[in-house]
C-alpha cells in the first residue's frame, strides 16, 4: 500500500468489505494465542495423564527388551515386533496428541472464527520479491513483530529459569525412584513446567490478541471514495434507481386503475382529488379505499369510473380527508363513517332509481367533524 493511499484510508471497513476479506481468508489471527493454548493443553495433558502414559511406556519398554533368541535372530520377527511397538507407542500418546490437535484447531477460531478460502492456496509470486520482503521487515508491523519476539523470548526465558530452579531437586530425585514411578513423575514435572510457561505466554497473548484485531481492522480501512463506490454498487446508480421507482409507480398505478370498475363510488373534489371506495357488508367491516389520486391520476380515475358507470359524488371535504388519511387497501377512519354512510346511501338509492327508471335522488350534503373539515 502506497504511503499516500494509506493516509487516505481513514474510514472503517464496511460489512461488505469485511465479508469479502473473510472469503479471501483474511481474518484476524494471533500466533501467541495459538501457541499458549497448545502449550497449556500439553502441560495439562502431561500433568493429568502422566501416570497412565508412564505405565504404558513402561510396558512398551519391557516388551521391547524382552526378546527371545528366535526373535532376536529373525529379521521378520524383529520387523513384526517393531510394528507392534510402534502401534503401542501411538496408542500411549494418542490421548495427548488428540488434546493437542483439538487445541490447535479451536484456538484460532477464538478471534477469527471458522473460514476456508481456496484463494489462499493460489501461489502469490509477489511475496517472493526481495524488495517487498525488506519493506515488510523495515516497517511498523515488522518493528512490532520484533518487539513481540523479544518480549516472548524474555518472558519464556525467565519463567524457564525459575521453573528449573524450583524443580531441580525433584528432577535429581527421579534417579532414586522406580522406573514406573519415575516416568510418571517426570511427565508430571514436564506438565507443570509447560503450564507455567503457558501462563507467561497467555500474558503475551492478552496483548497480542487486541493488537491483531487492530492490525486487521487497520489493513481493511477504506477511503471515502471506495465507500461511495460500494454504496453505488450495492444500491444502484441514482439513474437506475429512478427508473426502477418510475416503473414501480407505473405498475402500481395500473393495478390501482384495474380496481376502479369494482368500486361502489368515487368521491371527488371535484377536479383535484378522487378517491374510490368499495364496500361489501358481508365481508368488510367498513368501506375500503381501492384507488386514490390527485390531478392527472384523479382525472383518470373519474374517466374510468364514468366508462364503467361507477357513481361519482362531489364531496370536496370528504375527498380531501380520505386522500390525506387513507392508503390503498385501508379501511376508512371511524370518524368518517357517518359521512361515507350518507354517500353510500345516496349511491344505493341512485342504483334503485336507475333500475326503475325513476327520478334520481338529490346528491347529499356531506359535512365532516370539525377536526377533518
Amino acid at each position: 500500500m502506497a504511503e499516500g493511499d494509506r493516509h487516505d484510508r481513514t474510514e472503517s471497513p464496511t460489512q461488505k468489505r469485511l465479508d469479502e476479506a473473510r472469503k479471501k481468508g483474511q481474518v484476524p489471527r494471533s500466533r501467541d494465542l495459538n501457541a499458549a493454548a497448545v502449550v497449556l493443553t500439553g502441560g495439562l495433558g502431561l500433568w493429568g495423564l502422566g501416570g497412565v502414559m508412564g505405565g504404558r511406556l513402561q510396558d512398551l519398554m519391557r516388551s521391547g527388551l524382552s526378546l527371545s533368541a528366535a526373535q532376536a535372530n529373525g529379521p521378520d520377527a524383529m520387523l513384526q515386533q517393531l510394528a507392534v511397538a510402534a502401534w503401542q507407542g501411538a496408542l500411549a500418546a494418542a490421548p495427548l496428541l488428540g488434546l493437542l490437535l483439538a487445541a490447535a484447531v479451536i484456538a484460532p477460531l477464538a478471534i477469527g472464527g471458522w473460514t476456508f478460502s481456496a484463494e489462499v492456496l493460489v501461489p502469490d509470486f509477489t511475496r517472493l520479491s526481495p524488495a517487498a520482503g525488506l519493506g515488510r521487515v523495515f516497517s511498523v508491523r515488522g518493528l512490532i513483530e520484533l518487539l513481540k519476539t523479544l518480549a516472548r523470548c524474555g518472558v519464556i526465558g525467565v519463567i524457564a529459569v525459575v521453573v528449573l530452579w524450583v524443580q531441580f531437586p525433584q528432577f535429581t530425585a527421579l534417579a532414586r525412584e522406580s522406573v514406573g514411578a519415575g516416568i510418571a513423575h517426570a511427565l508430571s514435572l514436564c506438565g507443570s513446567a509447560l503450564i507455567a510457561l503457558a501462563g507467561g505466554m497467555a500474558v503475551i497473548a492478552m496483548i497480542d490478541v487486541p493488537l491483531a484485531l487492530w492490525q486487521h481492522h487497520r489493513s481493511l480501512r477504506m477511503t471515502r471514495e471506495e465507500i461511495r463506490e460500494e454504496a453505488k454498487e450495492s444500491d444502484g446508480h441514482p439513474e437506475v434507481r429512478g427508473r426502477i421507482r418510475r416503473a414501480q409507480r407505473d405498475l402500481a398505478s395500473r393495478r390501482m386503475m384495474q380496481e376502479v370498475p369494482k368500486a361502489d363510488v368515487v368521491i371527488t373534489n371535484p377536479t383535484h382529488f378522487a378517491v374510490a371506495l368499495r364496500y361489501d357488508d358481508k365481508r368488510m367491516r367498513a368501506p375500503v379505499v381501492v384507488a386514490k389520486g390527485a390531478d392527472y391520476v384523479a382525472q383518470r380515475i373519474r374517466e374510468i369510473a364514468t366508462e364503467h358507470r361507477v357513481a361519482l359524488v362531489e364531496a370536496p371535504p370528504l375527498a380531501r380527508a380520505l386522500y390525506a388519511h387513507c392508503e390503498l387497501g385501508d379501511e376508512i377512519p371511524a370518524r368518517l363513517y357517518a359521512a361515507v354512510a350518507k354517500v353510500l346511501t345516496y349511491v344505493y338509492q341512485l342504483r334503485t332509481a336507475r333500475r326503475r327508471g325513476a327520478r334520481p335522488p338529490e346528491p347529499p350534503q356531506v359535512q365532516l367533524p370539525e377536526g377533518d373539515a
